[in-house]
């Protein structure tokens, strides 16, 4: 099957304390979450058909990696150290770079960041 049938992306991180993951979320995301479908369920949309789920599921819970691209690492863990959410330090792989936060339930977020090699 051809990859232009993708139509979108969400990564579902499963937490007990949905109201205190909103919050985290809503801190290094940097506003509310951009639908709320049903009780329990918060989503924000990072970027065209990307997504992140914040959902109520006790049993998963602090067992999930979202992994997350994005163009400017060290500006990253600014932005998230100026809302007071913890980024680990940077891992420098060559072609990649990667820093990782923790949610409040355990869920972790890979920041990564590619590296030009030209």
């Amino acid at each position: 099957m051809s990859d232009s049938n993708f139509a979108s992306v969400v990564a579902v991180l499963p937490v007990t304390d949905h109201e205190k993951a909103v919050a985290w979320y809503q801190s290094w995301i940097g506003r509310a979450p951009d639908l709320v479908p049903m009780e329990g369920v918060a989503e924000w949309q990072l970027t065209g058909n990307a997504w992140i789920q914040v959902s109520v599921d006790p049993e998963p819970a602090g067992r999930t990696t979202a992994v997350v691209g994005v163009l400017d690492l060290d500006a990253q863990r600014a932005a998230c150290a100026a809302v007071d959410v913890a980024v680990g330090e940077i891992n420098d792989y060559g072609f990649v770079k990667t820093a990782e936060a923790v949610d409040p339930a355990g869920n972790k977020i890979l920041f990564v960041q590619e590296v030009d090699q030209g």
